[in-house]
C-alpha cells in the first residue's frame, strides 16, 4: 500500500475549525470494512487522532482495533487483521486477468462461505438445524471463536478500560429490540462486546452479555452518527464518518445488481434518516433558544427554564464525511468477499480518496446542515473502477 499523504494544508485545517473532541465513526459492512482501513491511514498521516471511536460490525472491529493499540501501532494492527482475514484468498490476479476478477471474486466469496475466514469465523461442524433449540450452535451457521482469539491478541483491552480513547460499540438487544451501545465511560469492554457489535444474524450467533443476548447494531441503524450526536451535544466535534455502502448508485442491469442496489440502499439508508433528524432536532433547538430569549429576566434563574437553556444550545459540529463508490466487481456479495485482491484495493481506496480530497479545491464546497453544524462531504461524485 504505497499511496503518499502529504501534510495537511493549512487553509483545509483552518476552513475546519478548531474542536474539544476528535470523534470516527465507522458503520458497519462485513468485508468493506477495508476501505475505513485505508481512509483511518490516510487520516491519521495528516494527524487526525480520535479520542473518541464509534462503530458498529466490522466497524465496531475496526473501532477496537483503533482504540486497543498506541497511535503509532494502529495501522499496523489494522493491516494484520485485515491481512489475516484475506490470507485463504491471498492471490492478486495480474493486471491482464482483470476480465477474470468477478469470477475470482465470486470464488472467494464462495470459500468464505464453504470455509469461514481466517481469525474471524468459521462453519459449525453441524448445521443449526440439526442442534438442539434454544443450544446457542442452533441459532447461526458459523462460530466466531477465531474472532474472539483475534481480538484478545491484537487489541489491548486493558488500554481500552483505561478510557484513553472512548469507543462505543452498537449492538441490538435480541429480545427487546432496543439499540444498545457497550461503552467504556460506562463499561468495562472485553472481546465479547466487540464481538456482540459484529453479530449479525443468522450468519453469527448473539452475544451473551450479563444475562442478556445481542446481536449486530446494524440491523436498528447501520451508522453510530446519532449516538455520538445524542452523547455529546454540548461539546464541539470534528467527527470523521467513513460509510462503506452507498446510498446513491445507478439503475440495476439484472438480478446480481437488484441485490447488490438493495443491500446499498438498506444499509445506507440510516445515515441519511440521521441527517434528517439532526437537522429536525436542532431547528427546534434553535427554536428553543429563540424562545427562552424572549422571557423576562425575572424568570431565567427558575431551574426549569435553565434545564431547557441548557438544551436549547449545543457544541458546533464539523462532519467530514468518505463513501465508498469504488466498485470490486464482488456484486451482491461484495460484504462477505474477503479476497487479498479486492482488500487491498479497498485499502487502497480509500487511502487514495483521502489523498484526492486534500488535493482537489472540493473541499471549500460546505453544506450548512444546521446553525453550527457543517458537512464536507469528500465522497468521490462516481463509482470508481
Amino acid at each position: 500500500m504505497n499511496t503518499k499523504i502529504g501534510k495537511l494544508p493549512s487553509q483545509v485545517a483552518e476552513k475546519l475549525g478548531k474542536f474539544d473532541r476528535r470523534v470516527l465513526v465507522l458503520q458497519g459492512g462485513g468485508a468493506l470494512g477495508a476501505y475505513q482501513a485505508g481512509v483511518f491511514e490516510g487520516a491519521a498521516a495528516l494527524g487526525f487522532e480520535p479520542d473518541w471511536v464509534a462503530g458498529i460490525s466490522i466497524g465496531a472491529i475496526n473501532a477496537a482495533l483503533i482504540a486497543g493499540n498506541a497511535p503509532e501501532r494502529r495501522v499496523e494492527r489494522l493491516r494484520e487483521f485485515w491481512e489475516r482475514a484475506s490470507a485463504r484468498s491471498a492471490f492478486i490476479p495480474p493486471a491482464a486477468l482483470d476480465p477474470m476478477r468477478q469470477y475470482f471474486n465470486a470464488l472467494s466469496a464462495a470459500s468464505a462461505v464453504a470455509l469461514g475466514v481466517p481469525g474471524f469465523f468459521v462453519p459449525r461442524v453441524l448445521p443449526p438445524f440439526m442442534a438442539r433449540p434454544g443450544d446457542p450452535s442452533s441459532l447461526s451457521f458459523y462460530d466466531t471463536q477465531p474472532l474472539k482469539s483475534t481480538l484478545e491478541e491484537l487489541v489491548d483491552f486493558d488500554l481500552i478500560n483505561s478510557k484513553r480513547v472512548r469507543l462505543s460499540l452498537g449492538t441490538v438487544n435480541v429480545r427487546s429490540g432496543e439499540s444498545v451501545y457497550f461503552d467504556n465511560t460506562k463499561t468495562q469492554i472485553g472481546p465479547e462486546h466487540v464481538m456482540a457489535s459484529g453479530a449479525l444474524p443468522p450468519g453469527f450467533p448473539p452475544i451473551n452479555i450479563d444475562g442478556e443476548w445481542y446481536w449486530d447494531g446494524g440491523i436498528s441503524s447501520n451508522t453510530p452518527l446519532w449516538y455520538v450526536v445524542d452523547e455529546s451535544y454540548r461539546a464541539s466535534a470534528l467527527i470523521l464518518q467513513i460509510d462503506v455502502f452507498s446510498g446513491a448508485g445507478e439503475l440495476p442491469q439484472n438480478l446480481h445488481q437488484v441485490q447488490e442496489r438493495m443491500k446499498d440502499i438498506q444499509y445506507a439508508s440510516k445515515s441519511r434518516f440521521g441527517s434528517a433528524r439532526i437537522k429536525q432536532f436542532e431547528e427546534l433547538r434553535g427554536s428553543l433558544r429563540r424562545v427562552l430569549d424572549k422571557l423576562p429576566p425575572e424568570i431565567r434563574s427558575d431551574p426549569d427554564v435553565q434545564r431547557l437553556a441548557e438544551v436549547s444550545t449545543r457544541g458546533a459540529v464539523a462532519l467530514v464525511h468518505f463513501t465508498n463508490r469504488h466498485n470490486t466487481h464482488s456484486s451482491d456479495f461484495k460484504d462477505y468477499e474477503f479476497s487479498r485482491a479486492t482488500m487491498t484495493e479497498l485499502w487502497e481506496g480509500g487511502l487514495g480518496d483521502v489523498r484526492g480530497a486534500i488535493e482537489r479545491e472540493e473541499w471549500q464546497n460546505v453544506v450548512e446542515l444546521a446553525e453550527g453544524i457543517r458537512i464536507f462531504d469528500f465522497t468521490p461524485l462516481g463509482p470508481t473502477q
